[in-house]
C-alpha cells in the first residue's frame, strides 16, 4: 500500500498557497493561455517560477496545463513557453493533444508529460500506449468503474503513474470535450472558454410548430436535462488507495480559496487516517459534513460503482446549494489584543455567529462581538468585499485561517 498525492487545484496564487496548508501534496495550474480554464485568474510566467520556487521550499510540486485542443495558431509561441517552464523547473506538464505532446519532448526532453483527462483513456492497452510513448502519469477519464481502474492499474507498468479525479465537477461530455458551448455561444470548451451550456435550463420545440417553445418541467423552475451532479469520492478513499492509484484530483481552479481549504483538508484528513491504522479504520462522519459546507451540486459518485443512470443528474433547478457564506482569510493575528486582521470577501456584523477553520484543527464557532476598520475605529459592520477588517477572536488563530457563516 502506498501513500497516494493529493493533487489540488490552484485558479489563482492565493489558491495556491491555500491549497498547500490545508494539506496538498500538489497542486496543478495553468498560465494565462494554453489552459482549459480560461476564466480563471491563472498565473503569469513570473507568478509561475514565484509559486514552484515555493512549493518545493515546503517539498511540493507544481504541474502546469497545456491541455487545450489546438489550432495551427495556438502552436506559433508554444516552443518558447515550453522552454519558459523547463526554466522555472515545474514539476510536469499536462497535456493531451498529440502535437503538443511532441513539442514538449522537442523542446524539454526531461520534462515529465502528464496526459490529461481529455485524452479519453479507458483501458490499459491505451495506458500502456501511451507510457511507451515517454508519458509518464495518465489522468484516468472519469468514465471509469473501480473495477476497471483496479484492472488498468494491475495491466500497466509499475512506472506508470495514474491519477484519477475524486472530487469536483462533472461535465456532461464524455471526459469534458464538448462541442455545446461553441455552437450555441461561439465559445470554445476544448479551448478553455466553456460557457458551461449544460447547465441551462432548456425547452423543446417542435418541427412542425417552428417558433412555438413548449417548457419541459422538472420542477418549478423549468428542466435541466443535461445537469450533472458533482463528484465526491471521500467515502471510496481507502478502495482508491487498495486498488494503487498514484494521485488524487481536486477538481476546481474557478473555485474560492475556501472551497480549495475545506475539499483539500477533507480528503487530507481521510487518506491519513486511512492509511495510519488500516484495519481499524472508521470514517468521520465531521470529515463528510465539512465537505457539505462548500458551494456544490448534489454529490454524486459518477462512474464508480456503475455507468450513471438518471439520478446522477440534477433535472428540476441549476443544481447549486449555498449551505455556508465564505467571510474571509486571515493575515494576521495581535495575541496580545487578540485581534485578527481579516482579508474580507462578504459582509460581517456584530452579532454574527462565525465558524473559524484552519490548516492543522477542527473548526470552531464563536460570536463577533467586536470589529474595527482599518483605521483602527470601532464598527459594527464590515460591508465592503476585498478590504481588511479586525475582528475580536475568542480563540487564537492563523495566517490562512477562514471565517464562515450560515
Amino acid at each position: 500500500m502506498k501513500k497516494p498525492e493529493l493533487l489540488a487545484p490552484a485558479g489563482n496564487p492565493e489558491n495556491l498557497k491555500v491549497a498547500f496548508a490545508y494539506g496538498a501534496d500538489s497542486v496543478y495550474l495553468a498560465g494565462k493561455k494554453y489552459g482549459l480554464r480560461a476564466k480563471a485568474d491563472n498565473f503569469t510566467l513570473d507568478e509561475i517560477k514565484e509559486s514552484t520556487v515555493f512549493a518545493h521550499s515546503i517539498g511540493k510540486k507544481v504541474y502546469v496545463t497545456l491541455n487545450i485542443i489546438p489550432h495551427n495558431e495556438d502552436l506559433a509561441d508554444l516552443p518558447s513557453y515550453i522552454k519558459e517552464l523547463e526554466n522555472s523547473k515545474v514539476d510536469g506538464i499536462i497535456a493531451s493533444d498529440p502535437g503538443i505532446i511532441s513539442l514538449i519532448k522537442e523542446n524539454s526532453p526531461p520534462m515529465p508529460i502528464h496526459l490529461s483527462t481529455q485524452a479519453n483513456n479507458t483501458n490499459y492497452k491505451s495506458a500502456c500506449f501511451w507510457h511507451a510513448s515517454g508519458i509518464k502519469r495518465i489522468t484516468l477519464a472519469r468514465e471509469l468503474s473501480l473495477e476497471e481502474i483496479k484492472e488498468i492499474v494491475s495491466k500497466t507498468p509499475g512506472t506508470l503513474e495514474l491519477e484519477v479525479f475524486v472530487h469536483g465537477s462533472i461535465c456532461i461530455a464524455y471526459s469534458g470535450r464538448c462541442m455545446l458551448s461553441l455552437y450555441m455561444v461561439n465559445r470554445d470548451a476544448n479551448r478553455g472558454n466553456c460557457a458551461q451550456a449544460c447547465r441551462w435550463n432548456y425547452s423543446v420545440q417542435e418541427k412542425q410548430r417552428p417558433g412555438e417553445y413548449f417548457d419541459v418541467f422538472e420542477g418549478d423552475e423549468g428542466s435541466y436535462i443535461f445537469n450533472s451532479k458533482d463528484l465526491c469520492l471521500l467515502e471510496q478513499v481507502p478502495e482508491l488507495i487498495n486498488a494503487g492509484v498514484t494521485s488524487f484530483k481536486i477538481e476546481g481552479r474557478m473555485k474560492s480559496s475556501y472551497y480549495v481549504a475545506v475539499v483539500t483538508k477533507a480528503y487530507r484528513n481521510i487518506i491519513d487516517a486511512y492509511l495510519k491504522n488500516p484495519e481499524s479504520y472508521k470514517p468521520d462522519p465531521l470529515i463528510y459534513k465539512e465537505a457539505e459546507k462548500v458551494n456544490h451540486r448534489k454529490y454524486s459518485t459518477g462512474f464508480f460503482n456503475a455507468k450513471p443512470g438518471s439520478d446522477k443528474y440534477i433535472y428540476d433547478s441549476p443544481g447549486y446549494t449555498y449551505p455556508y457564506l465564505y467571510l474571509g482569510i486571515v493575515l494576521a493575528y495581535d495575541p496580545a489584543t487578540a485581534l485578527a486582521t481579516v482579508y474580507q470577501q462578504n459582509k460581517i456584523v456584530c452579532g454574527d455567529e462565525i465558524e473559524v477553520i484552519g490548516p492543522a484543527r477542527d473548526f470552531f464557532t464563536q460570536t463577533v462581538d467586536e470589529m474595527f476598520n482599518d483605521k483602527n475605529e470601532p464598527v459594527t459592520s464590515a460591508l465592503s468585499a476585498q478590504c481588511t477588517t479586525k475582528i475580536k477572536m475568542s480563540r487564537p488563530v492563523k495566517p490562512l485561517d477562514m471565517l464562515r457563516k450560515k
